[in-house]
Formats: C-alpha cells, structure tokens, sequence
C-alpha cells in the first residue's frame, strides 16, 4: 500500500495495486480463454484507447444511457441531497467523476458535504479530480482509493456521518445474477442504519433500441470492442488479429441482457505467448466480452432485499429508458 497526503491535508491517496495487487489480465485470460465458452470480463476494455472510445460511444445518437443518466441525476440532485444528508460520497468507479459533480453540487449546497471518497484503478485520474474539487468546494476533503471496486471495498476508510454509496452508469448490469447480489451484499456491509446507496440501472425495453444503442452505424462499438484484443496483445504478448473477428451485439430474452461478443470469421489458432497458451477458434466460434442486464423495478427491489437493502425511491425518466435507484438497509 502506498500513502499520500498532500501538503493542506485536504487531500489522502491510498493505493493497494501494488506488486501482485493489479488487475490480473493473465489470470482472467487463462481461466476465460480455456473454457468451452470462451469471454473475458469487461474491466479491461479500459485502457487509454478503451476509455476514448468509450467517450466516443457515450456521444452516440443510438447511446441513450449516459445522457439519460445524467439527465435524472440533474432533475433529481437535490431531492437525494435532501433525503440523504450525506457528509460523505463513496464513489465506486469514479472516473473522471463528471456526472458526480451534480451530487456534490447538491449535497455542497444543502450545507452537509465534507468528504469525496473516489475508488478507482487509475491512480492519474484520482489524483486530477482531487486537485480540481478541491478547489472548487471549499473545505472538501478527498480521500482516494487507488483499486478494485471488486476486491478493495474492505480498505475504504472509515465513514464519517452520513455515506452515500454511488454506483453509476448502469456498471451493475455486468454482474450476472449471483455475483451481483453478493457485490450487492459487499456493499450493504459498508453501511450504516443512516447510509445509503445510489445506483444507476438500464431498463428493459424494446430490443431493437437495446441492439442498436451496442451496435451503432458507425462502427465505434465495434473498434471499442475488437481493442480489448490489443490490449491482449500487448500485455500478453498476443498476436491476435483484430480484422479476424466479428462485432456481436445480441439480446437474450431469457436473460433480459444483451451481450457484445467477438465472432471468429475463421478457423484459426491465436499464441499466447505471455500464457504459454494456444487459443484455437472455430469458423464462427463466439469470445463474449460484456454482458449488461437489463432491470425491472421489480428484480432490482429483489435484488436489494436479498442483499440486505430496501428500495426507498426509484427515479426515472419520462420515457422509461433508465432509472436511479436510492437504497438503504432493511428496517
């Protein structure tokens, strides 16, 4: 673990990705590459170029998610202010922090918010934000958690009055069931009777709207999706080939998720080099990359009970495209 504190100590970074603490692409790529159904999780589409495109992605005509989110969270700041309280926003995920900012305008105006505890992987980006909303919000302290949001929850630092657990951009629904109710259940350990949780959710709809929003007509989903092969080549001293696969968008009914997959358009064998590993493909074989469920407000309020929280407001939009739901622990 490393410590920093600057110098007005207003501002604490603590990092747990140290040796043996990073995201480990060889071990997901081991276990995902050798399954008969082969994918690999979603995290590490984030690399510079990753993060880019995803900008990009966010800016589509067909990608409502973002902008619907944030258009909630801007008509709906100041009723989770006022319910809330909090003194202190946990951020799972942080980022840039660019839609938070609405939360800490509205918990900074109504007089409570004295502490920003932003959980993310890039330590660069963490330490920008910090420097920046310090200076705009006077007497805020940020303490930063260099790490996993899957795997570093237990090193969040003590709460200080009322927490507000922040969980956003519809992130919940690359969880499959199980797993998401018990990260559900990681998070309502972080708790207290007066704390609450705020998650943003995409919502079921029509499946052509769902398939176009991870399938857009200009191909950005596409290069987003093939970029996670190298990132596998130049970690892992791969050699795929990213014009050997397909962009895949479909929808499982079933499941109520849609899954982005890459498609072999060719039987070939890919090396591994990193791994050891020879990774063959079958003409049309599928790699899935993502999945992203898709709520009803009846199986997220399921979800939440398993894992110990009550719904206490569900806030949507007029067309029904997403919601934010803010929670608490069962009474």
């Amino acid at each position: 673990m490393d410590s920093v504190v600057s110098a007005e100590q207003t501002i604490r970074i603590e990092s747990y990705l140290g040796e043996g603490e990073e995201r480990s692409l060889a071990q997901d790529a081991l276990e995902g590459l050798t399954r008969p159904f082969k994918e690999l999780p979603p995290k590490h589409f984030y690399d510079s170029r990753g993060a880019e495109l995803f900008e990009r992605i966010c800016e589509l005509p067909e990608y409502y998610p973002t902008r619907t989110e944030r258009a909630i969270l801007d008509a709906s700041a100041g009723e989770i202010a006022r319910v809330t309280r909090a003194s202190e926003l946990v951020e799972l995920g942080s980022g840039a922090a660019t839609k938070t900012r609405v939360l800490l305008d509205a918990l900074h105006n109504a007089g409570t918010l004295a502490r920003y505890v932003p959980v993310d992987v890039t330590e660069s980006m963490v330490r920008e934000c910090a420097n920046e909303l310090t200076s705009s919000y006077r007497g805020l302290e940020v303490y930063g958690v260099i790490g996993d949001f899957e795997r570093h929850l237990d090193r969040l630092p003590s709460s200080r009055g009322r927490r507000l657990v922040v969980f956003l951009g519809g992130t919940i629904g690359n969880f499959p069931p199980a797993p998401r109710r018990d990260f559900l259940k990681s998070i309502s350990s972080l708790l207290s009777r007066d704390d609450h949780l705020l998650m943003g959710i995409d919502l079921v709809k029509d499946p052509t709207e769902l398939r176009a929003a991870y399938d857009d007509e200009q191909g950005v989903t596409a290069e987003f999706n093939r970029n996670l092969l190298h990132v596998l080549n130049r970690e892992l001293d791969a050699d795929f080939d990213p014009e050997d696969f397909d962009h895949v968008a479909l929808f499982d009914p079933r499941e109520e998720w849609i899954e982005m997959r890459l498609r072999s358009q060719r039987e070939h064998t890919v090396q591994v080099r990193a791994l050891e590993l020879a990774v063959h493909f079958r003409e049309g074989e599928d790699m899935r990359t993502e999945i992203s469920a898709k709520f009803t407000r009846t199986r997220i309020a399921e979800d939440l009970a398993e894992s110990g929280l009550e719904l206490v407001r569900w806030l949507t939009d007029s067309e029904q495209r997403f919601a934010l739901t803010l929670s608490r622990l069962l009474s």
